[in-house]
């Protein structure tokens, strides 16, 4: 595994490294942004992210490799990180207000712009296989709540009771954040009084859920899938950003696939995905500073705090984020995956 001081802030390759590695098969995943808690982590607490971050990426290049495509990549890197207890998506999502549990989840194909979303779920296992059987089987592109378990069982994805999705350290967030009279935060807490009850690397009470990853194959189609557990003590039946196509997730072939993590709203109002793409494809922007725009810009002037990961149709990838912190990492084909978390000074 490269370390991390190897990324620079905006986690964009050199141009020498992009121009040698353009169209090669790549894939790129996030487990979420958020505050730093570097000072009081130990090093086994950080080894076990980064691991888990890496075997994933490593499972998705063998993948590559032998030629499966983008979306087939996407969706089973999501799906892994979805059984993970350590980010919020599946098992180990974050509870709503109401002691609840919604999941929400979107994969896009960059070749036709295909896409199929869900939002509410509460029994389906792994939300972006349904997220997924809504792009192949359905003329529509998005269901939600009820409707949309039932799509997803009728389908044959697998149903778990819903307290499957629950854990301790989940449930102890949700007791924190109502204690403290926090109203709606972010992911697991959101305020800075409430401790890291996970010993994470980033402040599980200043942390920004969701998982994601995007990917370009070797026929050079691009593809993207995010999915997310909301937002702790959100109000029930919130929708944010993650399954709403141009704005958690997007995929065109002639130009990007991105995934975001951060404060839903500001991303549903600026269509952040679709942003970067729009100013590559009219603006003429290469990805770096498309995304640096993006992200260090409109995202902060509507108080939009997070990041995401992209793949350019050239090969090339970025992960900005204007937090302290973020869980991503990326793996080219013949290469050792690069993963990190912190986000270290410019050279």
């Amino acid at each position: 595994m490269t370390s991390e001081p190897t990324l620079q802030m905006s986690e964009t390759l050199s141009h020498e490294a992009t121009a040698t590695a353009r169209g090669r098969p790549v894939l790129a995943i996030h487990g979420g942004a958020g505050t730093l808690l570097r000072s009081a982590m130990s090093p086994e607490a950080a080894a076990q992210y980064t691991n888990a971050l890496e075997g994933i990426l490593r499972a998705g290049q063998l993948q590559l490799q032998r030629g499966d495509s983008a979306l087939d990549v996407v969706v089973q890197a999501v799906r892994a990180l979805e059984e993970c207890e350590l980010f919020n998506a599946g098992r180990g999502a974050v509870y709503t207000a109401a002691g609840t549990h919604e999941l929400d989840a979107c994969v896009m194909a960059g070749d036709g712009l295909r896409a199929g979303a869900v939002a509410g779920l509460r029994t389906t296992r792994n939300p972006v296989l349904a997220a997924r059987a809504v792009l192949e089987h359905s003329e529509h592109v998005m269901f939600v709540g009820p409707a949309a378990d039932l799509f997803a069982a009728r389908q044959g994805l697998e149903q778990v009771p819903h307290g499957w999705f629950g854990t301790p350290q989940r449930l102890q967030q949700l007791r924190l954040a109502q204690a403290l009279a926090a109203g709606v935060v972010l992911d697991h807490d959101g305020q800075a009084a409430v401790i890291n009850t996970d010993n994470a690397p980033l402040d599980e009470g200043q942390k920004f859920g969701t998982v994601g990853a995007v990917a370009l194959d070797d026929a050079g189609h691009l593809a993207a899938a995010t999915s997310t557990g909301g937002m702790t003590n959100k109000q029930a039946g919130r929708v944010g950003d993650t399954p709403l196509i141009g704005a958690g997730c997007y995929a065109n072939d002639a130009t990007v696939a991105i995934s975001c993590t951060g404060t839903g709203e500001p991303f549903m109002r600026a269509l952040a995905a679709h942003d970067v793409s729009t100013l590559m494809a009219y603006a003429g922007l290469p990805l770096a500073e498309a995304a640096e725009r993006v992200v260090m810009q409109t995202l902060p002037a509507l108080g939009g705090q997070g990041g995401l990961i992209a793949i350019a149709a050239s090969g090339e990838v970025c992960m900005p984020f204007n937090t302290e912190g973020m869980y991503r990492g990326f793996a080219r084909v013949g290469e050792a995956p690069v993963v990190a978390i912190y986000k270290e000074a410019q050279p």
